[in-house]
């Protein structure tokens, strides 16, 4: 690649940084790559009247700039036939898992000859210049190979942003599994705004998808570098998917396991009230302020009271026991057994047989 460093194995950026700068980068005999930065609006008003001198026909597009705050993605014919596309993305990098995520918002404009970015992030920079990337741009035969290759490489954040989500998915099922505290639904709130977070990031990439086919039409279907943007869009598609129905498949267990502990709770109270019935009644009869109440004159009537109130609490529990009412309500601990313990069991039933 003409103009262009190569070498570059890893980069490695703490912070974006995004410094007034214009570059023209010759990529091949047939396109250029117009490389350029402009961090505040003196430098953009600038940026866009030298890009509009240079590219009459990017007028239209040039002027949409200052309006645009989120993604935009457009499809024009320069008289009539000439595809040309372009809008703005807005893309998250993080290199690492643990690396912080930076938003940044990058425009660009591709026709066949010229590929235009504006406000692209010193990171995504830095990896184009790699050698893989820069080998891919030498062989790419117009500005729309670049362009695919350049949102190829972006996406590479949304994998890194997936591995650092899935990381955090495993830990949240494994704090489910062994105690499903009260805090964890707030977790699983948490997983899901993360991954609606990403998903929002990536709808671009299925709109410009659809877009290079309205652009391009069927000739785009045995372009190579087409083809690879797809099937890592496609990659990150099932990724979504298989995720969000993972995060509702711990919603509906912790509903689940929530609704059967409100029942036990509410069944347990029940009993408990229905078997301090007789001693509630007979509180009540006992504690009234008369003077003819039966055994109240007798040293022993206190005992036969108490004898009384407990035979009758014990009758009422063996009455509900027998009816199946009680079960395993009033246990407090879980019977379920440990997995070390069922590996255990296991190997020695298999021992004896």
């Amino acid at each position: 690649m003409k103009n262009m460093s190569a070498g570059v194995d890893k980069v490695i950026v703490n912070q974006i940084k995004l410094e007034a700068r214009r570059d023209k980068l010759s990529c091949s005999e047939h396109w250029q790559w117009w490389d350029w930065v402009a961090p505040d609006t003196d430098s953009m008003n600038d940026a866009l009247e030298d890009l509009t001198e240079a590219f009459p026909d990017m007028r239209y597009w040039l002027y949409k700039i200052p309006e645009i705050e989120s993604n935009y993605l457009s499809v024009r014919f320069v008289n009539g036939t000439e595809p040309v596309i372009f809008g703005s993305l807005l893309y998250a990098i993080k290199n690492e898992r643990d690396d912080k995520r930076k938003d940044n918002q990058m425009f660009f404009y591709v026709d066949r000859n010229n590929l235009v970015t504006l406000n692209m992030d010193d990171n995504t920079r830095g990896i184009m210049k790699t050698d893989e990337r820069a080998h891919m741009l030498q062989q790419c035969s117009e500005a729309r190979d670049g362009m695919f290759v350049l949102f190829r490489a972006i996406l590479h954040y949304y994998h890194v942003g997936m591995d650092h989500f899935e990381m955090n998915l495993r830990e949240l099922e494994r704090k489910m599994e062994s105690r499903n505290a009260r805090t964890l639904m707030d977790q699983i709130l948490a997983a899901r705004f993360e991954l609606l977070y990403w998903s929002n990031l990536f709808i671009p990439y299925s709109e410009l998808m659809a877009a290079a086919h309205e652009a391009y039409l069927s000739e785009i279907n045995e372009n190579r570098y087409f083809q690879q943007l797809q099937h890592r869009v496609e990659r990150m598609e099932r990724l979504f998917s298989h995720y969000e129905k993972e995060i509702d498949t711990l919603i509906s267990i912790d509903n689940a396991i929530s609704g059967v502990r409100g029942n036990e709770i509410m069944k347990t109270l029940t009993i408990v009230t229905a078997v301090f019935i007789p001693a509630t009644a007979a509180g009540a009869i006992w504690g009234m302020n008369f003077e003819n109440l039966p055994f109240i004159d007798k040293s022993w009537g206190v005992v036969l009271v108490l004898v009384v109130i407990i035979l009758s609490m014990i009758s009422m529990y063996v009455w509900l026991m027998m009816k199946g009412w009680t079960g395993d309500l009033l246990k407090v601990k879980s019977s379920q057994p440990s997995a070390e313990e069922t590996e255990k069991k296991g190997a020695t039933q298999k021992r004896k047989g």
